[in-house]
C-alpha cells in the first residue's frame, strides 16, 4: 500500500457503520509521546530529529498490532501530497507546514496513523466511525503499551508522561468526536451548546481541528487537558456530554419535523438540486450544501442517497484531492470546475440506491 492507494480507497472513519452514524461522524483518541533520550521535536538538533525518525519508524514497523502500515517522509511529498493527508485528517496542518525530518505511519483503512516529530516526537491517533471512543482508546491502548516497550517514553512519576505542551502533560490523551449539528444551527440553539460544553472542560473545534472553523455545521469536541484525570475520566466525560449532546441534535431535529417540514424540505431539496446540477461550485459552497442534503438523507427525506457517499464527497471534493484525482495542479477556477464534476457523477452512480 502506498500514498496514491489512499485516493481509491475510503477510510473506515467515514464509512458511516458506527454507533449513532446519524450525528457522529467519527471519534477519535490522540496520545502524544516522547522519547526519554532526546530533546522535544522543536528543540532537538536536524541529527537528533533523524535519530527519532528511524528509531519511531523501526519500531512502527514491527508492530503487530498495526496492520499492513506503510511510512512516508513528509519532507519528501510536495505539497499537494501533503495537503492530501491533512484533508484525510491523517496528519495536523502543522505537520505539513515545516516537513524536514518529519514522519507519518499509516494503517490499513485508515484507522491508526502515527505522526513523527510533530510537537511531539510521537502522535498516534486512532479513528473509527460513529461514536466509537471507547473501542478506540482500547486500540490506541494496545498499540502504546506495544510501541512503549521498544521506545522508552518520557514519563514523570509526579506529572505522567512529558509532552511539549503542558496542557497535553499527564495522559497526553486527546480524545474528540466530530458531530454534525446542523439543527441545532439552524434553530439557533447551537451556542448555547458550546458555550456549556466550555464550562465542562471540553472545548468544540472546526472540521480540521484546532484554528479551523465549523463549516458544514461540523465540531469537534474534545478534552481540554490530561493532567490529573485518567484515561477512562475523560473518556467517560466526553461520553457523557456527547450523549446530551445528541439528545439536544436529535430533539432539533424532531421540532423542525414537526413544526417546519415544509421549510426545512425546501431547504435541503434545493441543496440536493444545486449539488446534481451544478458545473462551478466552490468549497465552501460545497460543504454547506452537503451539511444540509446529509441531514436531509438522516432524516429519511431523501430516500435515494447513501449516507457515505455523502461523507465521502465532504472529503474528495478538497483541492489536494482534486488534483490528484486529475493528475495535475488546478487553479481555484479549475477546481470549481472538477468539484461540480465530480459530485454530479457520484450523486449520478447514486441515484436509486
Amino acid at each position: 500500500m502506498n500514498l496514491n492507494d489512499l485516493l481509491n480507497s475510503q477510510g473506515e472513519w467515514l464509512r458511516c457503520t458506527g454507533p449513532n452514524s446519524d450525528i457522529v461522524m467519527s471519534s477519535r483518541v490522540r496520545l502524544a509521546r516522547n522519547l526519554s533520550k532526546y530533546p522535544f521535536a522543536h528543540w532537538a538538533s536536524k541529527k537528533e530529529q533523524l535519530e527519532i525518525l528511524s528509531v519511531a519508524k523501526e519500531a512502527v514497523s514491527s508492530s503487530k498490532k498495526i496492520k499492513t502500515s506503510f511510512c512516508l517522509d513528509i519532507g519528501k511529498l510536495d505539497s499537494i501530497d501533503r495537503q492530501f493527508l491533512v484533508e484525510r485528517h491523517l496528519m495536523s496542518k502543522e505537520h505539513a507546514v515545516d516537513a524536514e525530518n518529519k514522519g507519518l505511519c499509516i494503517s490499513d483503512r485508515e484507522i491508526v496513523s502515527i505522526m513523527i516529530n510533530e510537537e511531539d516526537h510521537l502522535r498516534i491517533q486512532v479513528m473509527k466511525s460513529g461514536f466509537d471512543l471507547r473501542d478506540a482508546w482500547h486500540i490506541i491502548n494496545d498499540i502504546d503499551n506495544e510501541i512503549g516497550a521498544i521506545l522508552q517514553y518520557a514519563y514523570s512519576l509526579d506529572f505522567g508522561y512529558l509532552t511539549a505542551c503542558p496542557t497535553n502533560t499527564g495522559t497526553g490523551m486527546r480524545a474528540s468526536v466530530m458531530v454534525h449539528l446542523p439543527s441545532l444551527v439552524i434553530t439557533k440553539q447551537i451556542d448555547k451548546v458550546l458555550q456549556a460544553i466550555t464550562k465542562l472542560s471540553l472545548t468544540a473545534r472546526g472540521l480540521y481541528g484546532e484554528g479551523t472553523e465549523a463549516s458544514g455545521n461540523f465540531f469537534q469536541i474534545s478534552n481540554q487537558v490530561s493532567l490529573g484525570h485518567t484515561e477512562e475520566d475523560i473518556i467517560d466525560n466526553i461520553e457523557r456530554i456527547i450523549k446530551q449532546i445528541i439528545d439536544h441534535e436529535h430533539s432539533a431535529r424532531e421540532s423542525l419535523m414537526s413544526q417546519n417540514k415544509n421549510m426545512l424540505s425546501d431547504r435541503i431539496w434545493r441543496a440536493y438540486g444545486t449539488l446534481k446540477s451544478a458545473y462551478i461550485i466552490t468549497s465552501n459552497e460545497t460543504i454547506d450544501l452537503l451539511s444540509i442534503v446529509r441531514l436531509g438523507v438522516d432524516l429519511d427525506l431523501i430516500k435515494e442517497l447513501d449516507r457515505a457517499i455523502v461523507s465521502e464527497l465532504f472529503i474528495i471534493t478538497q483541492p489536494a484531492h482534486l488534483q490528484k484525482l486529475e493528475k495535475k495542479k488546478l487553479n481555484p477556477n479549475e477546481r470549481d470546475v472538477k468539484r461540480a464534476a465530480i459530485i454530479r457523477e457520484k450523486l449520478g452512480e447514486n441515484k436509486g440506491k
